[in-house]
């Protein structure tokens, strides 16, 4: 064996052993991938079931959402009325009521002043009976 053969076993013994060290890594790395796929796949089947999930709130949230807005609308419909109506009764009766209002607290005040002008009327009438009665008791 010449010494240019001898090379060539250590250079072939030492690619053999490269490859067994690169081999050890390649496979971790394929059953890496392995379970990488394994694990989209389980995903990708459990994503289905939440998607209809997902598709029948969204049917039901719709349908709240339409009924939600027929309220709404009568609502506003409800309001507009109210509106119209406090809109009447203030052309058509409120100048009248408040007519009368101011009637009868003119009204009451008018009674109550002469009342007290009867009061203090009455109350003279006594003071010049006694200054009377005082005058004659004197004589």
């Amino acid at each position: 064996m010449s010494a240019g053969q001898i090379a060539a076993l250590i250079a072939a013994g030492a690619f053999v052993v490269l490859v067994l060290l690169l081999a050890v890594p390649l496979l971790k790395l394929g059953r890496t991938l392995d379970e990488a796929t394994i694990a989209i796949r389980k995903a990708h089947e459990g994503s289905a079931p939440l998607l209809d999930n997902a598709q029948t709130t969204l049917n039901v949230v719709n349908a709240q959402l339409e009924r939600v807005d027929g309220i709404t609308t009568n609502a506003q419909t409800v309001a507009s009325n109210v509106s119209v109506l406090t809109s009447l009764f203030t052309a058509t009766l409120g100048g009248p009521l408040v007519r009368a209002a101011a009637f009868s607290y003119g009204l009451s005040k008018a009674v109550k002043a002469r009342r007290a002008g009867k009061d203090a009327g009455a109350h003279a009438a006594r003071k010049r009976r006694g200054r009377k009665r005082l005058a004659r008791a004197a004589r």
